[in-house]
């Protein structure tokens, strides 16, 4: 596919998919109608001379209105098998977009690509033989399973070093939406079903990420916890529960981090699309917030680009043709006024400024990645989560060195998720290559027979109907009993992995997804009875990007260990884990639900995924559903996750905040609370008081007194993370906390209040294993920030509401 003119003297591809404004190579305006425009400008501005503000003010005084309307789109998209862009514009193929470039003004392209896992670009590009690999490092879920922000902040170092070094200037990660359902598509891109460990997680990462002098985007912004529909879908929720629970982790991002780019999301909230609802993108994010930035669109979003320029989403992406003329008419008629355009331009440029590409930075596209691959190794041992270890299974006795590895992924492991998170590494090691890079002998026979099966289950995989879309998950290999008996036979102990991937487009099901299918409990239920009988020990593996069910099963293993979806190192981390050669110090981000019933979003379709408001399916890129015209009822609330089985005694199998270790530790039962006038110091002792060497996360949750609003039996306002104490080591850990942490929404005096009374603040390991408390008293009631966007639905939510 290639560029041609557009009326607008714009170049526009020749598919619905792209725009390309901003053709160098066009200076003229095909237009009839009358624009006052500054004068031609041919000099070129030399940065020597400007840079900063100053750069972006001369640009401004240049540019024409039609070249700013240009900016307003991105250039297109290279999609395979779908379309491309020229070769001066794609300088980093793989990319997902870049702004419009003016060669007459020296003002440069940026580059765009996506994450949130590492970068994704293509590893291959036409004529050369050389490839382009970047690393796959956790998935979200793992990083905030390590409760651990200088972690994140310095895998998002080693991420912006892979920007920089192969030309690319904006990042689009982190992904910050909630796990608010487990059968969500794309919960592993998002770090928690909390928005305190959300927020800090992702602005660890940004800060990072442009530590490199290259940007990030946090996304997407807001209330996009799902797949389904996820185009056209409606959620409707309260105010209250929109500012506390799913745009709290944003404000507290943009607060502690100030990103780049903020990513507006597909769907819309209480009628609007995002990408469209000015209070929301201007009044919430700037009026309020103070962000500085660009908001840009998810690709492809929204139905109006007028009104998402009016709304201050000032990039529409990646470009398109009719909306790249939408605006330009509307500039024409005065319907899109010009200090509406410059105002969006202004962020724009501001943004390229402070880019690499317009410093002409010369990239070298050789990042460290062998450097890089000792981060992600590091990362996803950290967090590695020990659900279960009983029967002294963990770590693997020093003479156990005889391993019989169940389940496909044992062979195929997943190093992350599918769609536009997924990443172009040079490799994934294995659970088996792990092993046997740590000195331990996998049975072959088994292996053979493994790799004989995945090889030819591959092989007759169809084809996605996507190139986003990965092929169907090949189904579990059914094991008969004289293989397992062989097997134990010979090795010392069972090692069974069960295997999920998700991403973009589709949620999960909950039969043979979030539950096992039946030939996983087949294989799970022969394994441990004949290595019990055996006396030996079975030990699960879940290689999952998302929660699943474990109730039903969890006593057919002596241990069960989640490693998650680590990266391309996984199997090393994993196989360090299971050998003691480092202690698992992750804790759980989300909570493991008895069932998939018990989840408060899983009372009824309305609450999830939604009903259709159309039978109209609406056909989009590439020729995929974008589904159907839908709303969804967020009738759970500021109940979500652990707020809501703490709050109602709801049963879990693994609470919030929850993790094992191979060590014991003693944390302090009377902490102590230091005030500062409005904010609060709380200090623990922890001591490892076993035998080996161990890091614990220390949690604080406050209980608030009972207000005018209902309130969560308590909520987590802070945490830290030991350095790793050997036993008999003590560290004193201090975790703060303001007053307007613990403020509450108002939706009737539109401002954050914090009541009068007594707050009882609880330490502890998880949200159900409290070790002490402390009361504090506050003689008045403090309102903080008082709102100026009015957010609530046109209609009634009837949400649930604590007894």
């Amino acid at each position: 596919m290639r560029f041609r003119k557009s009326a607008l003297g714009v170049a526009i591809a020749s598919t619905s998919l792209l725009v390309g404004c901003g053709d160098p190579s066009v200076t003229e305006s095909a237009s009839t109608a009358s624009i006052a425009e500054p004068a031609a400008v041919t000099e070129i501005v030399s940065e020597a001379v400007l840079s900063g503000e100053a750069l972006v003010n001369d640009w401004m005084s240049k540019l024409t209105t039609e070249q700013k309307v240009d900016l307003l789109s991105g250039v297109g998209m290279a999609l395979p098998g779908v379309s491309e862009l020229p070769k001066d514009v794609n300088k980093v193929p793989g990319a997902a977009g870049y702004t419009v470039k003016y060669d007459e003004l020296n003002l440069h392209s940026a580059v765009l690509a996506d994450g949130p896992a590492g970068l994704r670009i293509w590893p291959q590009r036409e004529g050369d033989d050389k490839t382009y690999y970047a690393t796959a490092f956790p998935v979200a879920t793992v990083l905030a399973s390590s409760w651990n922000p200088e972690l994140l902040e310095s895998v998002g170092n080693a991420m912006g070093e892979e920007l920089r070094d192969y030309g690319v200037d904006v990042f689009l990660a982190p992904g910050m939406n909630l796990h608010r359902n487990p059968l969500g598509g794309r919960n592993f891109e998002y770090y928690s079903e909390d928005p305190l460990i959300t927020g800090r997680s992702a602005a660890a990462m940004v800060n990072g990420i442009e530590s490199n002098g290259v940007g990030a985007t946090i996304k997407h912004y807001v209330a996009n916890n799902q797949e389904t529909n996820r185009f056209l879908i409606d959620t409707l929720m309260s105010e209250r529960t929109l500012r506390e629970i799913y745009m709290r982790g944003f404000e507290i991002a943009v607060k502690e981090s100030q990103p780049w780019a903020i990513m507006s999301s597909y769907n819309k909230v209480n009628g609007v699309y995002v990408s469209q609802h000015e209070q929301l993108l201007e009044t919430v994010l700037r009026d309020e917030w103070g962000f500085e930035g660009v908001v840009m669109t998810d690709w492809f979003a929204g139905n109006d680009a007028v009104a998402q320029i009016k709304a201050g989403n000032d990039l529409l992406m990646p470009g398109m043709p009719d909306r790249s003329a939408a605006l330009h008419e509307a500039a024409i008629s005065g319907e899109l006024p010009i200090d509406v355009i410059d105002r969006s331009v202004r962020r724009i440029l501001q943004m390229v400024a402070k880019t690499r590409s317009q410093a002409g930075y010369e990239y070298n596209n050789t990042p460290d990645l062998a450097a890089h691959a000792d981060v992600a190794r590091q990362a996803a041992a950290e967090g590695i989560v020990l659900l279960k270890n009983e029967n002294g299974a963990l770590p693997l006795a020093a003479d156990a060195l005889n391993i019989a590895a169940f389940g496909r992924t044992s062979y195929d492991f997943i190093a992350g998720g599918t769609g536009s998170g997924d990443v172009n590494e040079a490799y994934t090691v294995s659970l088996v290559e792990g092993l046997q890079n740590a000195g331990l002998t996998v049975d072959s026979a088994l292996e053979d027979m493994y790799r004989s099966y995945i090889e030819t289950a591959k092989a007759n995989q169809p084809e996605p109907k996507h190139f986003f879309m990965p092929k169907p998950p090949v189904p579990e290999m059914a094991v008969d009993r004289a293989t397992i008996e062989a097997a134990a036979a010979t090795s010392d102990v069972a090692l069974v992995t069960l295997g999920r991937n998700s991403g973009e487009f589709v949620d999960r099901s909950v039969a043979g997804d979030f539950d096992l299918d039946s030939a996983e409990l087949q294989m799970l239920r022969d394994v441990s009875e004949v290595y019990r009988a055996a006396d030996k020990h079975v030990v699960v593996i879940l290689n999952v990007g998302n929660v699943i069910e474990t109730a039903s099963w969890r006593e057919l293993a002596d241990a069960i260990l989640l490693p998650w979806q680590g990266g391309q190192e996984a199997g090393n981390a994993v196989a360090d884990a299971l050998t003691g050669r480092t202690t698992p110090s992750g804790k759980l981000a989300t909570t493991f639900p008895m069932a998939y019933a018990d989840v408060p979003s899983a009372k009824s379709e309305q609450s999830f995924p939604g009903v259709r408001t159309s039978d109209e399916e609406r056909i989009g890129l590439g020729g995929l559903s974008n589904g159907f015209a839908s709303e969804v009822v967020y009738t759970d609330g500021i109940f979500v996750g652990y707020r809501y089985f703490d709050s109602f005694d709801v049963p879990v199998a693994y609470p919030f905040g929850y993790g094992l270790s191979y060590t014991t530790f003693d944390v302090q039962t009377d902490p102590v609370v230091i005030a500062d006038g409005d904010r609060y110091a709380v200090n623990v002792t922890v001591t490892n008081t076993g035998e080996a060497d161990g890091r614990e996360v220390v949690q604080v949750y406050v209980s608030a007194p009972n207000g005018d609003l209902p309130k969560p039996k308590k909520e987590l306002r802070g945490y830290a993370k030991t350095a790793l104490l050997t036993p008999g080591a003590s560290e004193t850990l201090t975790i703060e906390f303001s007053g307007r942490d613990l403020a509450s929404f108002d939706p009737t005096r539109r401002a954050w209040i914090t009541d009068a009374g007594e707050y009882v603040v609880h330490v502890g390991v998880s949200s159900q294993d409290l070790r002490g408390t402390v009361r504090l008293v506050r003689d008045a009631e403090v309102v903080y920030d008082a709102a100026i966007a009015q957010l609530a639905s046109s209609r009634p939510i009837d949400e649930i509401k604590r007894n």
